[in-house]
């Protein structure tokens, strides 16, 4: 649901209450501004932004899974970034 900055101020009740069961984007002359989410989303949201582990946790199948993968021909390109060679 998408409503103005003006009908979020006269309908803030109405749509808070929206919020918990979807997403309701606040929008400034035409353009996305904010979001109201709930606040348990919110957090669902937070725990999933950055998950950070070493690699001496992750299951030996994985770390072997990494370690056979191989770049598709269409990204070799990319490789010239990793070792300034990039024009």
């Amino acid at each position: 649901m998408r409503v103005s900055t003006a009908d979020f101020i006269r309908n803030y009740s109405t749509l808070a209450d929206r919020a918990l069961a979807e997403p309701v984007t606040i929008t400034k002359h035409g353009r996305d501004r904010l979001v109201m989410v709930s606040a348990a989303e919110y957090e669902r949201l937070k725990r999933r932004d950055r998950q950070v582990f070493q690699a001496a946790d992750l299951p030996d199948e994985v770390l072997e899974a990494i370690a056979r993968a191989e770049i598709p021909a269409e990204f070799a390109h990319l490789d010239a970034e990793l070792d300034d060679r990039a024009p």
